[in-house]
Order: C-alpha cells, then structure tokens, then sequence
C-alpha cells in the first residue's frame, strides 16, 4: 500500500527539500485556501503534466480517500486538455504574427465547457497543468477564471505550488529509475 511516507521516502537525499515540500504541500495547512479535494485533484493533474507513470498512480492511489470517480476523471481530462491547449496557445502567444490568432483554433475543447465537476475546482487543475507546461497564456486564462469563481491568489498559489513540487518530484524519481544514472553517481 502506498502512502505519503513512502513516497517521501523514494527521494534521495539530495531532495530532502522536496521530501519536506511534499509533506506540506498535500494538506491543507500547507495547500491554503483549497480544499482536501481540490489538492488532490491538481496533484493528480500535475503528476500526470509531469509524464511520470510511476508517480501518477501513486497520487492516483493516495487521492482515493479524496476525490470521487467525476473528480478523478476530471483531474485526468485536465491533464489531457492542456496537454494539447498548451502547446497551441503557447505556439499563437510566441509566433510573432498576430495573423494566426484570428484563425479559429478547430481543436475540440468540450470538456472545458462541461468539466463534470465544480468549474473552479476543472480551473484549478488546469492552471496546474499549464504553469507546469509553461503557457503563460493559459496560465493567465486560468488564473482569472479561478479568481472569478471566488478563490482568493492564495489558493491559486497553492495549486501553483503543489504542480512545482509534484513536477520537481517526478524528475527526480524518473532521473533515479534510469539504473545507468545511479551507476555512474556511485562511482
């Protein structure tokens, strides 16, 4: 069985800040302004932003408690989403020809107009996944909606922060599963 500890504990020792952030940043005196749920569906979202199996389906399992089957398929479409918003709307934020934003984007997007959960929560997930794919324009989009439904910039700082650490985390165990990496820093 999986839990918080042993994950923590699959981090080597030159990520003990990440231990420690780990710990904090999954609860919610340290994620404030969201709820248990609302944590857990952007560390879901982020973990799988992240593109680390392993790590996904530890959060996954440590969410349990957490988020319900609509809650989980929502962090999941997130992910999904703005893993092909992103790239998009990062390509018309940095193509320096205003021409191409006038073009209709013909991308289906229906999950964001009916996410299966609380918008706020489907906005949450999506500004995680965005800050970690690095589009400033959705991360933007995002963060004002977020505002709009009420939640203050600390929760949306929080959400920010969990995708840091997650990201940071499933680096670091992705560089430590590649066997010939450990080996060469034995030496």
């Amino acid at each position: 069985m999986m839990t918080l500890d042993t994950l923590r504990d699959a981090l080597p020792d030159y990520a003990r800040d990440l231990k420690l952030n780990l710990g904090t940043v999954l609860t919610p005196a340290g994620a404030p302004g969201l709820t248990e749920k609302q944590i857990w569906a952007v560390a879901v979202s982020s973990a799988i932003a992240a593109r680390n199996v392993t790590l996904a389906r530890a959060i996954e399992q440590l969410s349990a408690p957490y988020l319900g089957a609509s809650d989980l398929g929502a962090a999941r479409a997130a992910a999904a989403i703005m893993g092909m918003n992103n790239i998009y709307y990062r390509f018309l934020h940095l193509v320096e020809d205003p021409e191409y934003k006038q073009l209709p984007a013909r991308l289906r997007m229906n999950v964001i107009a009916q996410p299966g959960v609380e918008r706020a929560d489907f906005e949450l997930c999506s500004l995680a996944v965005s800050a970690i794919n690095g589009c400033g324009t959705c991360v933007a989009s995002h963060e004002r909606q977020i505002r709009q439904h009420g939640l203050t910039r600390e929760a949306v700082q929080s959400a920010v922060r969990i995708a840091s650490v997650v990201h940071a985390v499933a680096g670091v165990l992705e560089y430590e599963s590649y066997e010939p990496a450990r080996a060469s820093t034995a030496a």
